[in-house]
């Protein structure tokens, strides 16, 4: 089983077929201009975007129809960047099969959104490591260096990166700083530590989703990887308000099951 943490399910989960058949497929409103392969790039935010500090997401995340787990995410101020900091631990029958209890930060730049490193603490399973990922802009490389925390191993690792990228963590804030228009298509570089990968954000339709914090107008976007390693091995839903962009539901098929990612509350 791979970690169930929310933003590597968001950007980067992976599964033999995807969903591919499961949600209804979008009709572009008329109008719309679709880009089947727009050039992979982020962009700065508007002027006006805001990231939701003050406030901690909490998720259920349902496996096979049981409570496997809850994750949560918050925002926070740190000198001249933006943290951004996620936490994933399984729960019930879920955890004795397979304990997973991951801790990650993220900084990026809030006038770029380019991501400035990584920290991650995982344990899931019987492994245990500590994961550093600094992305030096100057060289153009993106440079891992982790431990196992069982056996002690180290690892370093570097691997080429374009002018700008995101991360599995703070790449779900780039998604959210974007218009989120029915019929548009983003395509954006994001790295964790290895290479480089390509996705690509088809905004399909705006639908009403109901989960236990409340009933919200949303937007559905489909995110797939289009290029590296896990190009065309799985597809991504989340469920964006309409209003503020937050992350209302997710859901992802994996080889192993379906996810399911539920707003359960928000904290402040």
């Amino acid at each position: 089983m791979n970690s169930i943490a929310i933003f590597v399910c968001v950007l980067i989960a992976v599964s033999p077929s995807g969903l591919a058949g499961s949600l209804p497929q979008a009709t572009p409103p008329k109008g719309a201009i679709v880009s089947s392969a727009p050039a992979s790039e982020i962009t700065p935010p508007p002027p006006g975007y805001r990231f939701p500090n003050g406030q901690t997401f909490v998720y259920s995340v349902e496996w096979h129809f049981f409570t496997a787990g809850t994750t949560s995410v918050k925002t926070e101020p740190a000198g001249g960047a933006q943290q951004v900091s996620a936490t994933a631990d399984s729960s019930g029958w879920v955890n004795a099969l397979y304990s997973v209890h991951d801790r990650a930060q993220a900084l990026v730049d809030p006038r770029s959104l380019c991501s400035q490193r990584v920290s991650k603490h995982t344990e899931e399973g019987s492994r245990r490591r500590e994961t550093e990922i600094h992305f030096d802009y100057p060289r153009g490389k993106a440079v891992l260096d982790e431990k196992n925390l069982k056996t002690g191993e180290l690892k370093h690792e570097e691997n080429d990166i374009p002018e700008c990228v995101t991360d599995v963590f703070s790449g779900f804030y780039y998604l959210a700083s974007l218009p989120l228009q029915p019929g548009s298509t983003y395509t954006f570089p994001t790295n964790d530590g290895g290479k480089t990968a390509d996705i690509k954000a088809q905004v399909e339709a705006r639908e009403q989703i109901k989960v236990p914090a409340g009933t919200f107008q949303t937007v559905r976007v489909q995110a797939e990887p289009i290029s590296g390693a896990l190009k065309g091995r799985g597809r991504i839903w989340v469920w964006f308000s309409d209003d503020n962009h937050i992350a209302v539901q997710m859901r992802s098929k994996l080889g192993w099951g379906t996810l399911v990612f539920k707003l359960q509350k928000i904290e402040k």
